[in-house]
């Protein structure tokens, strides 16, 4: 009886040690760690008022990448962000909202003194209809409208404090941000009509921007999209000036010098400057433009790209030609870093590497928004930039 008595008596400090174990390890795991305390960081001053840098921080996985993004990117002399902010991210299940991501985000680039630019898309798994064909996250049926200009309105009411403007969706000239839909701007302005006074009404200080239109030269009735110009003229046409308070552009260089004319058959930096004309014309002209995605692929193997020397003089280039136009408020380069690498052309719009390595440009920009850059020292004439 009495071994009987032992075994069971060990058998229970083996469980009680066993128990004691598992609680340790579930408080070490689970148990909330307080953050560390920031010290406040001196506000950006920097040479370059308008330079902005679109960054992807929404899928960073370890919150000290963020951190270290946002860090590096005021270092740099980047007065605002771009940033996407999903709308499925938010709203998995209808009317519960989730805020902790965007909070985090939000709270650095405070921290950092950025301004923020909010872009919303993405639709919820509810809000997508049902339906047999190929499609995307980013189709929409109209019966959604309300749903989503309902997030967009919570999403200003709560960061109105913090985020400068709110681009409704994303090129929504193309059919891929349709999810395959036949592209109609008549579609898109329906969308603004129900989302604008919405986020008015939750939020009146934040500028509400027209969704950025990719560059492009398709024509009406494309399966793939519609020249961003005549898209444009369309929805002006059609009275989209009392459903924006500005236009968010994207416009890219390719090839070409920054400097190159614009012209209509053409996709350059300077196409930004038609679609100013077409604002002007409608009657638009008192709203800012925000370059939301520009810049120059450096990539070895990419058609498209142009060598580093000259991906750096065109840039800087760039910069000197916003800082002209009175009616742009920020040139906003893709991409500041890539959370992965692609292995292929995307990484050669990278300012910072995937492992935080600064790149040429990077350099190049931190150097000219502190007033360090010494062109003659390391950076092609823009004649021997032309020739390379």
């Amino acid at each position: 009886m009495r071994r009987l008595d032992r075994q069971t008596a060990t058998i229970g400090l083996t469980w009680a040690a066993r128990l004691s174990l598992l609680a340790f390890l579930v408080t070490f795991i689970a148990a909330p760690r307080a953050r560390a305390v920031l010290p406040p960081a001196p506000e950006v001053v920097t040479s370059e008022p308008k330079l902005c840098v679109h960054t992807r921080l929404i899928d960073e996985v370890f919150e000290w990448r963020i951190l270290k993004s946002l860090e590096m990117a005021y270092q740099m002399g980047a007065a605002a962000i771009v940033e996407f902010f999903p709308w499925a991210y938010a709203e998995d299940t209808a009317g519960r909202f989730e805020w902790q991501r965007f909070d985090l985000i939000m709270r650095y680039a405070q921290h950092f003194n950025l301004r923020v630019i909010a872009r919303l898309g993405l639709v919820p798994a509810w809000a997508r209809e049902s339906t047999e064909r190929i499609t995307t996250l980013n189709t929409l049926p109209p019966e959604a409208d309300s749903a989503f200009a309902n997030f967009a309105a919570q999403f200003a009411a709560r960061y109105q404090t913090q985020v400068e403007a709110v681009i409704i969706w994303n090129e929504p000239n193309l059919a891929f941000e349709w999810g395959y839909e036949t592209v109609n701007p008549l579609r898109y302005l329906q969308l603004m009509q129900t989302v604008y006074p919405a986020v008015k009404a939750a939020a009146p200080t934040v500028t509400i921007l027209t969704g950025a239109l990719a560059p492009t030269l398709e024509p009406p009735n494309s399966p793939h999209g519609w020249n961003d110009l005549d898209y444009l003229n369309i929805l002006y046409e059609n009275g989209l000036a009392q459903f924006s308070d500005g236009l968010a552009v994207h416009t890219y260089g390719f090839t070409s010098a920054a400097n190159e004319p614009p012209e209509p058959s053409v996709l350059n930096f300077r196409r930004v400057e038609l679609l100013r004309e077409l604002m002007e014309t409608h009657g638009a002209g008192d709203q800012p433009v925000y370059i939301t995605e520009t810049g120059w692929n450096d990539h070895p193997r990419w058609s498209l790209a142009v060598s580093p020397s000259r991906r750096v003089r065109y840039t800087l280039d760039a910069l000197d030609l916003a800082n002209t136009w009175p009616w742009l408020e920020s040139l906003c380069l893709w991409v500041f870093r890539m959370t992965a690498p692609s292995n292929s052309y995307p990484d050669g719009f990278a300012l910072v590497t995937s492992s935080f390595d600064p790149r040429p440009l990077y350099l190049a920009l931190q150097a000219r928004a502190f007033g360090t850059l010494q062109d003659e020292l390391w950076l092609p004439s823009p004649r021997a930039a032309q020739s390379q």
